[in-house]
């Protein structure tokens, strides 16, 4: 079963986000119209809107607030994977052309700040001040959060706090932040609202791991880049932190990482195969397993609904994904 598949049931509420997603991008200048559609256009799987309406549903549904929280989170993602993009010289996601890519790196980093603009004018029409705080703090930790990947680039020493919190900011703040939007919003109970955002951190914690796995065990086809590319970027994710406690890839990894603008396609297949010959890829599935049974033992928390079981399926759906 494809992750659209278990919450099919939310089509008609996605489609209104998605429609307010590109009214709200709509920019007067041509040029960063059409960077801000293009980005919109390549498409992705809206987990952060899909768990706003759902936490939302577990309360009071407030159809035009959740709405609201939920585009702001999504545009904030956006914009982020622009940034991203220009900082790690990245020509392709999910398979297609990257803004920066397309435009540039000045358009590219115009249109991403664009689109934040547009995301806390979003936010701005939420009728609610806690809200607000929830957001900006969690803006101050994703910024906090792409610095420190910068600094963390080919730093072989750093450990395995260092990268927990670094995909903490990355990647989990968001989901929980997009659980919690939802709860507030729906006037769940704070008890209730803290256990929808650890579900969404435990869960957050986990999709990053799966991904870093992925970047070594599938194809360039299937993940719409080249394999390896986090490490090729210099991103030393979890495989790599496992992988380089053997002392014979650690010693490869990094004669041919001496020169990172020279390595060869064969380079990296030489880098990958021999990280799979590790138990690094077993040792990164255990931890992503332990975030996920986290995320499903809060959730046991909460009384039983549609919701609640949507989320259940979410949390399995990812300990299984492949690309």
């Amino acid at each position: 079963m494809k992750l659209p598949k278990t919450y099919g049931y939310l089509k008609k509420d996605l489609e209104v986000i998605e429609e307010a997603l590109n009214q709200t991008i709509q920019a007067e200048h041509p040029v960063l119209r059409q960077a801000s559609i293009d980005l919109l256009n390549a498409g992705g799987k809206r987990i952060r809107p899909v768990f706003v309406i759902l936490a939302g549903q577990l309360g009071d549904y407030d159809a035009e607030s959740i709405s609201k929280a939920a585009v702001a989170l999504e545009l904030i993602h956006m914009a982020t994977l622009v940034h991203d993009d220009v900082i790690d010289e990245a020509t392709l996601r999910r398979g297609k052309p990257t803004i920066k890519h397309l435009y540039g790196n000045r358009i590219a980093m115009y249109t991403g700040d664009y689109i934040l603009a547009r995301a806390l004018e979003e936010v701005t029409t939420i009728n609610n001040p806690k809200a607000h705080r929830v957001l900006s703090k969690a803006l101050v930790e994703v910024a906090i959060g792409e610095i420190d990947q910068i600094q963390d680039k080919f730093n072989w020493e750093q450990n395995l706090r260092d990268y927990l919190r670094r995909i903490k900011r990355k990647t989990a703040l968001l989901i929980a932040t997009s659980c919690q939007l939802g709860a507030l919003l729906s006037g769940l109970s704070d008890k209730e609202v803290k256990l929808l955002y650890r579900y969404g951190y435990y869960i957050g914690m986990s999709y990053q791991i799966i991904d870093d796995i992925l970047d070594f065990t599938e194809t360039a086809k299937q993940l719409g880049k080249p394999a390896g590319n986090d490490l090729l970027q210099g991103n030393i994710t979890l495989p790599v932190l496992y992988a380089i406690r053997d002392r014979e890839f650690n010693e490869m990894v990094q004669e041919v990482f001496k020169k990172p603008d020279l390595i060869q396609s064969d380079d990296m297949k030489l880098v990958i195969n021999t990280l799979k010959q590790t138990d690094a890829i077993r040792k990164s599935y255990e931890l992503s397993d332990m975030y996920l049974k986290k995320a499903l033992d809060t959730l046991n928390e909460l009384p039983n609904s549609k919701s609640k079981i949507t989320l259940q399926t979410i949390a399995k759906y990812i300990g299984r994904r492949r690309v």
